[in-house]
């Protein structure tokens, strides 16, 4: 039966719930659009595995466009949106035809789940869709998971199914993250054009990462390495561990699970105390006997493991900060930054600036920057390096933000006529990045913009998603 308990529920070892993501690329042809059908049945053997031993399993599929121009004998991925969503109609059928009737061959049930960025912009519906997936994971059923490309435009796409994977494990508080690709791992330097390169298998603070990420994405796919960096940010700030490895090994996804899986048990068994604990001795053996067994561990293959944040956000502020697209900009001085990081709400007195359309309780980002003592020749009365630190859901819209910012909440009302809240945002709908997450160069929010504006990723070395 697809519910029975695998190896480690019978062991009494908690089962990680794992997400893989494959690419258009990992799925068909980029020539002739055939479905590559020995990866495919290599990835769901791989899935069944995983499930024998007692783990919960979502795929994050990509593929309906190469399908569709399959069953419809297209050459060439098309430009306009309306035959790119026609084509998504055609093939994503066919495409959950195909995963199910592979897992058919092992009595695994699976389900498709479609989703778009206002599926989830909506608290109620992100629950929703949330409870729906932990439901099906609980029936010992496999999620597959695409957006919905037939009816989602520039505006509610996720960009790329990197990004959609990387909510989705949030979602579903995912143990690990495998973004398939069709290199091993990420290297300092394009392996391809320099013998020396050299492989990153840890990675422990992204923006400190400095790896290539150069070259084109395939016509087929949206997204590249770049896209990939950007999801692992995203799913190592949420507490999952995100790997990036070879699409057309799939049996390297098994080892490397049942290694983290060991080790996660190893350290857990060892129960090391506090480093304030009296029993100094006690703390050394404990270390010293999960250290050996660790390096007794056979060492999984090749990749690339950002390792998840220490201090992982929650899931309310998960979904604020990475599932609501902001809809403008509010510029705040250091004041109000450093009332924020106690926990209080934002004033108006503490706003420099408004930039965009938005109305009430809609999504804006946050942006903290110099206050300056005199104005600037355009009037700016702002000023440094701006640095996005969180997101808000706000009181007030964008024109009465900018009739009120600088002011006293006292005034709200003789300003505008009425006081919806003395807060422009109230502490409960504001969260901030971690500092190892948080859009700390242009370049990332660049890409990001470029991938959902123009529906085409900016690609990694690798020429393939």
């Amino acid at each position: 039966m697809a519910n029975e308990s695998g190896t480690a529920s019978m062991r009494g070892i908690k089962p990680l719930t794992v997400v893989l993501k494959l690419g258009t690329s990992s799925i068909v042809d980029e020539e002739t659009h055939q479905p590559l059908l020995s990866i495919l049945t290599l990835i769901v053997e791989t899935a069944i595995k995983l499930k024998k031993d007692g783990h919960r399993v979502i795929i994050v599929s990509s593929g309906a466009i190469g399908v569709g121009l399959l069953r419809m004998e297209m050459d060439h991925r098309p430009k306009h949106l309306s035959a790119l969503q026609a084509l998504a109609a055609i093939g994503q059928c066919r495409l959950i035809s195909l995963w199910d009737s592979l897992f058919m061959h092992f009595r695994q049930p699976v389900a498709q789940i479609l989703l778009t960025r206002n599926d989830i912009a909506d608290r109620t519906r992100y629950t929703n869709a949330q409870n729906t997936m932990n439901e099906l994971l609980g029936l010992g059923v496999i999620p597959i998971v695409n957006e919905n490309d037939t009816i989602a435009v520039s505006e509610i796409k996720f960009g790329d199914n990197d990004t959609l994977s990387a909510i989705t494990a949030g979602m579903v508080h995912a143990d690990m993250l495998f973004l398939m690709t069709d290199v091993d791992c990420l290297y300092d330097k394009n392996p391809r054009t320099h013998p020396d390169a050299k492989a990153i298998e840890i990675v422990e603070d992204i923006s400190t990462l400095e790896a290539d990420v150069s070259g084109a994405g395939s016509s087929l796919g949206t997204g590249g390495m770049m896209t990939k960096i950007i999801a692992a940010r995203l799913a190592t700030s949420v507490g999952v561990t995100t790997i990036v490895t070879r699409s057309s090994n799939p049996g390297n996804i098994l080892e490397i699970v049942r290694y983290e899986h060991a080790a996660r048990n190893i350290l857990q068994a060892a129960n090391i105390p506090n480093q304030d604990d009296e029993e100094g001795m006690e703390e050394f053996l404990a270390a010293s006997t999960a250290s050996i067994q660790l390096d007794n561990l056979e060492k999984p293959p090749l990749h690339t493991c950002f390792l998840p944040s220490a201090e992982p956000i929650h899931d309310r502020h998960f979904w604020l900060l990475h599932t609501l697209r902001p809809n403008g900009t509010i510029y705040i001085d250091a004041g109000a930054h450093s009332a924020l990081l106690r926990k209080a709400g934002l004033l108006p007195a503490g706003v420099l600036d408004v930039e965009g359309s938005f109305a009430q309780h809609e999504s804006v980002r946050l942006v903290v920057v110099d206050r300056l003592h005199v104005p600037s020749p355009t009037g700016r009365i702002w000023g440094g390096n701006p640095t996005e630190v969180g997101r808000a859901l706000v009181n007030y819209a964008a024109h009465e933000v900018g009739r009120i910012m600088g002011h006293q909440s006292a005034e709200i009302q003789g300003l505008l006529g009425y006081a919806d809240s003395e807060y422009v945002a109230e502490r409960q709908h504001i969260s901030l990045f971690r500092r190892e997450s948080r859009p700390q160069t242009p370049s990332f929010e660049v890409v990001k913009e470029v991938a959902e504006t123009l529906g085409a990723g900016i690609s990694g070395y690798e020429a393939r998603v």
